[in-house]
C-alpha cells in the first residue's frame, strides 16, 4: 500500500518507519527540511532506542522518502496519516492549528482527483475535530471537489518503547462510518500484533482522552495512597503490589462502565474513612477528597435531569444501591427518590428485593426507622408502576426493568441511570425497539 504521513515529529517518525518496515512504500511530509534531511540520510531525527537503525533500513530498501511537497505525497498514495501535533494554548483547549493547514494541503493536491481518497487523523484531538476542522479544511483546499473518506485512528505509543508498541500495542481503535474504510486500515495495519476495533468517529477521537486520564488518575492514586500510608506506619509499594494482583475487580473491568452514582456500606465509608484519616494528619489528598462530592453530583444532575421534565408522576424501578440485592443503606436511588418527594413528585416505586425485605431482619428495621414514608410507595408489579408513571426512572439494569421498558406508552419519558445497562440484553433491545418514543439518555 502507498502511504502518506504527514508530520515527522515522535509519532509521525515511528509510524512511518514501521509502516515501511511492514512492506508499505512509505512517503513521510513534514514542514521542517532538516528533519527531511535527516530521514533520508537514515539518522532518526528524535531519540528513540532502534530507530536510527530501522530508518536506515527502510530508507536504504527505498520504502521511506521524506519531503517537504505534501501535494506530490498525495499524488503518490491513496491513503494518508496525519501526525500532527496538538500542543495545549494554556488554557486547556488544543491547538489544532497544524491539522487545519495539512487538511488545505491535502485538499489542494485532491482538485481534479478522481479516484477516492483515504485521510486518517492519528493526532489526539477532542471530539468534533475530524468533522469540524480537518474535513472543512480539505474541502476548502479542494474547492469542495475531493472526493475523501476520512477515519481517526489514535496511537497508543510511549515514548522510549514506541517501536515495540506500534507492532503490540493495546488495540487499534478506527473510528469511521464505513465498512470499506475500516478494512482498508485493517489491512494497513495486517502485520501488527493487536485486536481490531471498529467504532464511530466521536469515540475514538475520546479514546487518547480517556487512556491518559485513567493512567493519570492512577499515578495520583498511587501517590495519595502512598503519602497515607507513611502517615499511617504502612508500606505504600507493598501496599500497591498487592494491590494490583487482584485483577477481578481492581486491574480489570470491574466498575469502569459509566451508570449512576455509587452506594451501599462500604464505598462511601470507607472513603470518608480515608478522607478523615489524611485530615487527622494534615495531608492533602484533593483526589481522594474529590470522590465523595463527584459521586454527589451524578445524583444531583440526575435528579435535575427528572425534574427538568416538568411531569409529576414518576415510576422508578430499581432502589436498591445495585441490582442483586435488598441494601438500602447509603443507595443513590433513595436520595433521588427523596428529593423528588421534596419536590412534590408522586412516586411508585418497584424493587421485589426491597419488597421482601420489608418484611424481616435489619432491612426491615431500617426500612421502617429511616424511610418508612418511601415503603409506603412500593409496588408489587410492573404493571402498577407503568399505569403510573410519565417519567419512568430505570435505576438498576433487571428483568422488571426490561418489562417495564416494553410496556411503557409514547408518551412516557424514559430516564435511565444506567446509561444503557438495561438495554445489553437482547430481550430489553427487542422491546425498546418495539417502544419508539422511547428517550434514554
Amino acid at each position: 500500500m502507498k502511504v502518506s504521513v504527514f508530520g515527522l515529529g515522535y509519532v509521525g517518525c515511528v509510524t512511518a518507519a514501521c509502516l515501511a518496515k511492514a512492506g508499505h512504500q512509505v512517503f513521510g511530509v513534514d514542514l521542517s527540511q532538516e528533519k527531511v534531511d535527516m530521514i533520508n540520510a537514515g539518522r532518526a531525527p528524535i531519540v528513540e532506542a532502534g530507530l536510527g537503525e530501522l530508518l536506515a533500513e527502510v530508507v536504504g530498501d527505498g520504502r521511506l522518502t521524506a519531503t517537504t511537497d505534501g501535494s506530490e505525497a498525495v499524488r503518490q498514495t491513496d491513503i494518508a496519516l496525519i501526525c500532527v501535533g496538538t500542543p495545549g494554548l494554556g488554557h486547556g483547549r488544543p491547538d489544532v492549528t497544524a491539522i487545519d493547514r495539512v487538511g488545505q494541503q491535502i485538499g489542494i493536491a485532491l482538485q481534479g482527483r478522481e479516484r477516492m481518497f483515504t485521510v486518517v487523523l492519528r493526532s489526539t484531538v477532542l471530539p468534533g475535530t475530524t468533522e469540524r476542522v480537518l474535513h472543512p479544511a480539505i474541502m476548502n483546499g479542494s474547492k469542495g471537489t475531493a472526493k475523501v473518506k476520512m477515519a481517526m485512528n489514535p496511537e497508543f505509543m510511549r515514548e522510549g518503547t514506541s517501536l515495540h508498541d506500534f507492532e503490540y500495542p493495546p488495540m487499534i481503535v478506527v473510528g469511521c462510518d464505513d465498512l470499506d474504510t475500516a478494512q482498508l486500515i485493517r489491512d494497513l495495519y495486517a502485520d501488527v500484533k493487536a485486536p481490531f476495533v471498529d467504532t464511530s468517529l466521536r469515540t475514538a477521537e475520546l479514546m487518547k482522552y480517556a487512556c491518559n486520564a485513567y493512567h493519570a488518575l492512577k499515578v495520583s492514586f498511587a501517590n495519595e495512597m502512598g503519602s497515607l500510608c507513611d502517615a499511617m506506619g504502612g508500606d505504600g509499594r507493598e501496599v500497591m503490589r498487592i494491590f494490583a494482583l487482584d485483577t477481578k475487580l481492581n486491574v480489570s473491568a470491574a466498575y469502569l462502565k459509566p451508570g449512576f452514582a455509587f452506594g451501599g456500606s462500604c464505598l462511601p465509608k470507607d472513603v470518608r474513612a480515608l478522607n478523615w484519616a489524611a485530615k487527622d494528619r494534615e495531608l492533602e489528598t484533593p483526589l481522594l477528597n474529590a470522590i465523595m462530592p463527584s459521586n454527589e453530583n451524578v445524583i444531583k444532575v440526575a435528579t435535575d435531569e427528572v425534574l427538568r421534565t416538568g411531569k409529576r408522576k414518576i415510576g422508578v424501578v430499581g432502589l436498591a444501591f445495585k441490582p442483586g440485592t435488598d441494601d438500602l443503606r447509603e443507595s443513590p436511588v433513595v436520595t433521588l427518590v427523596e428529593t423528588l418527594i421534596g419536590k412534590g413528585r408522586e412516586l411508585r416505586i418497584l424493587d421485589r428485593n426491597v419488597s421482601y425485605a420489608k418484611l424481616m431482619g435489619a432491612n426491615k428495621r431500617y426500612i421502617e426507622a429511616e424511610i418508612p414514608h418511601i415503603a409506603t410507595l412500593l409496588c408489587d408489579d410492573v404493571e402498577c408502576v407503568v399505569e403510573h408513571a410519565e417519567v419512568l426512572v430505570v435505576g438498576c439494569a433487571t428483568p422488571d426493568a426490561v418489562k417495564a421498558l416494553g410496556m411503557i406508552g409514547p408518551d412516557c419519558t424514559v430516564i435511565d441511570l444506567t446509561r444503557g445497562a438495561v438495554y445489553d440484553s437482547r430481550t430489553a433491545k427487542a422491546n425498546v425497539a418495539e417502544t419508539a418514543a422511547v428517550r434514554a439518555r
